[in-house]
């Protein structure tokens, strides 16, 4: 009688956790790390104040490996920007002295006359719109910046519900005159003149002498004297008109909140596009 031989059953050990293995796990905690991350960085974002937001974004967009390095870009101190209701020539010249390469194209603040750099009309714009976004973020849909044959032109409008004067009246509202502040300080750093214009709505008085050229007119007086308490010069001041509403910013909606409103152009010089003396 032959000899059984032993029956030998192998058995496949699978190794890690499951079907997939163990490396899921590994890949769903980075992925729950790089959430967390991103939220507490939103989280930090809007806990900073608008200056220092400005300061993140002005040092992100032009930043340079040849920049002073060894402090912080929150603590107002290393020329990326100052605070953005500075004025804008104050910027320029920081963010100048600050290092000794020309700065991007879009960032060039062109020849000097007299020390005083000067401005392009589309540079200029740029400039008013960055501070607009940062410092006047809860109204800066009423603030339009664009050029005209003019120069650079400034328009702060009423919208429904948030109107820069009280009704029927040149009396400025709070956040009026913020956004005067704002755009005060922004241009004391040129010297180029300036106009400011008055506009109304086509709704009218049912009685009275008071109609809506004294109004725009008494609006555009209100906001010139509102900014050369914040330090404009008046001696800058070439125009404070009325023009009631003859000039509608949406003609097809005459009765429009946004035709109301206070116009505000940087002048330059016939032909040469920039500011300056």
């Amino acid at each position: 009688m032959k000899e059984q031989k032993p029956i030998i059953k192998k058995v496949k050990k699978v190794s890690g956790g499951g079907h997939h293995g163990g490396s899921w796990k590994v890949a769903y905690a980075d992925f729950v790390t790089a959430m967390m991350a991103f939220f507490l960085l939103l989280w930090l974002i809007t806990m900073t104040s608008p200056e220092k937001r400005a300061r993140l974004a002005h040092y992100f967009k032009y930043f340079s490996i040849f920049e002073k390095s060894g402090s912080s870009i929150l603590d107002g101190q290393t020329g990326v920007t100052p605070y953005p209701g500075a004025p804008l020539m104050e910027q320029i010249k920081e963010s100048e002295s600050k290092k000794e390469e020309k700065p991007p194209d879009h960032f060039d603040v062109g020849s000097e006359i007299g020390g005083v750099p000067k401005l392009r009309k589309a540079e200029l714009v740029e400039k008013l719109k960055f501070l607009v976004q940062y410092s006047l973020m809860e109204v800066k849909d009423q603030v339009m910046i664009d050029t005209v044959p003019e120069g650079v032109r400034i328009q702060v409008v009423d919208q429904e519900g948030r109107s820069m004067f009280a009704p029927g009246s040149a009396q400025l509202s709070p956040e009026a005159k913020k956004i005067l502040k704002v755009i005060t300080d922004a241009i004391n750093g040129l010297d180029n003149k300036i106009t400011i214009d008055g506009h109304t709505d086509a709704t009218g008085y049912s009685a009275g002498r008071y109609t809506n050229w004294e109004l725009a007119t008494a609006r555009a007086s209100a906001a010139r004297q509102e900014m050369e308490r914040n330090g404009l010069d008046p001696d800058r001041i070439s125009r404070v008109s009325g023009y009631a509403a003859t000039q509608p910013l949406f003609p097809e909606n005459p009765n429009d909140p946004r035709n109301r409103r206070i116009s505000i152009t940087i002048l330059f010089p016939e032909g040469s596009g920039r500011s300056g003396r």
